[in-house]
């Protein structure tokens, strides 16, 4: 499925085995005079039959990394998403096996992680019904017709859609977390929290725990930030994000924020305003995210942002670059998110738009790990990528 139809269309609607695919050459790209080294790019999927969305990576201070997806689907749009879970304890040489850490009755969507300075896990992921209008048109459709599912395929989606009624369906819409105290060993019960944002939230130095992203199923639909200040317990709304002269808070989506060395909080939001589409757009707040300067473009065509503080204090955004070569991006900022580097690319061999939501951690000083998703040439459902790679230059 077109990845840019099916983000569209669900915004309109709704308001290969570990280790496989090992790529032994070593390639070098440039960017001002910084230069990256990539060691090695690899499928880490555990279940090649099946299709994993939307993951966040993140590195705790064990260095342990966590990496969480949605998986258990068929496609892009579909009701069986769920919330899962790998770890690796090698810096990604090696993954451990998937865990489900939340399987809902209907449809669970991307997964953000982060660790707070407590040493808690939160976990984020959305509810979505977008596969009903899909459904619906296959059980109108006559075999053989566009939109027409197997037999076997149709009647598995209406075994999961008729599990709950209409009204259930609905109450099960919503922007959800969970919890763990013990290094993702047990986990809490799922609750509501009052946005949601691909990449979740980010942990602040003083303790705090910001969320910058969507209100998806309120009264109202508002994009901005909350706060808590409880390790993820209990979160209430800080901020708007302002919204731009001739722009629509409604073309606002899929926000990421990082703590610059300075304090300035730094926040991307993916952006489908006329002006500036399809690129990345910025905002700062200097008091901890009470207040947001006006978001402004920052020369990058590409989305949705990750955004990470380097161990020398730099910041870096890895993002998903959906026009030829497909593939994805990253930059970094030496002065606080005031201005980025020009590209350097993580990978550009990609076979169509369904690929992205990279997101990077640092495994030792100036080396990464960047892991996204990707429907490529010789598998019909996407696969979890990974590029272990070095920086260089200044």
């Amino acid at each position: 499925m077109n990845d840019t139809w099916s983000r569209r269309e669900w915004l309109a609607a709704t308001m290969a085995t570990a280790g496989a695919c090992l790529l032994p050459t070593t390639r070098s790209f440039a960017a001002d005079d910084l230069r990256i080294e990539i060691e090695d790019t690899r499928v880490i999927s555990w279940k090649p039959p099946l299709y994993h969305g939307w993951p966040t990576l993140t590195r705790r201070r064990n260095s342990e990394l966590w990496l969480v997806f949605s998986g258990g689907r068929e496609s892009h749009v579909c009701p069986f998403g769920r919330l899962e879970a790998m770890r690796s304890k090698d810096g990604g040489k090696t993954w451990g096996w998937p865990q489900v850490l939340y399987d809902g009755p209907i449809d669970d969507r991307d997964a953000g992680v982060v660790e707070t300075t407590a040493g808690s896990l939160l976990v984020t992921t959305f509810t979505s019904l977008a596969y009903e209008p899909l459904l619906a048109r296959a059980e109108a459709a006559k075999p053989g017709q566009p939109g027409a599912f197997e037999e076997l395929q149709l009647r598995e989606w209406q075994a999961v859609h008729g599990r709950l009624t209409a009204e259930e369906r609905k109450s099960e819409l919503g922007c959800w977390m969970i919890r763990s105290t013990d290094g993702g060993v047990n986990w809490s019960a799922r609750y509501r929290v009052p946005v949601n944002s691909p990449h979740g939230p980010v942990a602040l130095k003083n303790g705090r725990v910001l969320y910058p992203g969507v209100n998806l199923w309120g009264t109202e639909r508002k994009v901005g930030v909350c706060a808590s200040d409880d390790d993820g317990v209990t979160w209430s709304w800080l901020s708007d994000i302002p919204v731009r002269p001739g722009d629509t808070s409604a073309e606002y989506h899929e926000l990421h924020a990082v703590e610059a060395s300075d304090g300035t909080i730094v926040c991307h939001v993916r952006n489908h305003n006329p002006a500036n589409k399809g690129e990345t757009l910025q905002c700062e707040s200097t008091d901890g995210g009470k207040t947001w300067s006006m978001l402004h473009p920052i020369g990058v065509w590409g989305l949705p942002s990750h955004l990470l503080r380097m161990n020398d204090g730099r910041l870096m955004m890895s993002y998903g670059y959906r026009r030829p070569p497909f593939g994805n991006q990253a930059r970094i900022s030496a002065d606080n998110g005031r201005t980025w580097s020009n590209p350097l690319t993580l990978s550009a061999d990609g076979v169509g738009g369904d690929l992205g939501y990279p997101s990077t951690v640092e495994v030792e000083n100036n080396r990464f790990v960047t892991v996204w998703y990707e429907k490529m040439k010789d598998s019909p459902l996407a696969q979890l990528r990974q590029a272990r790679w070095k920086l260089k230059g200044t």
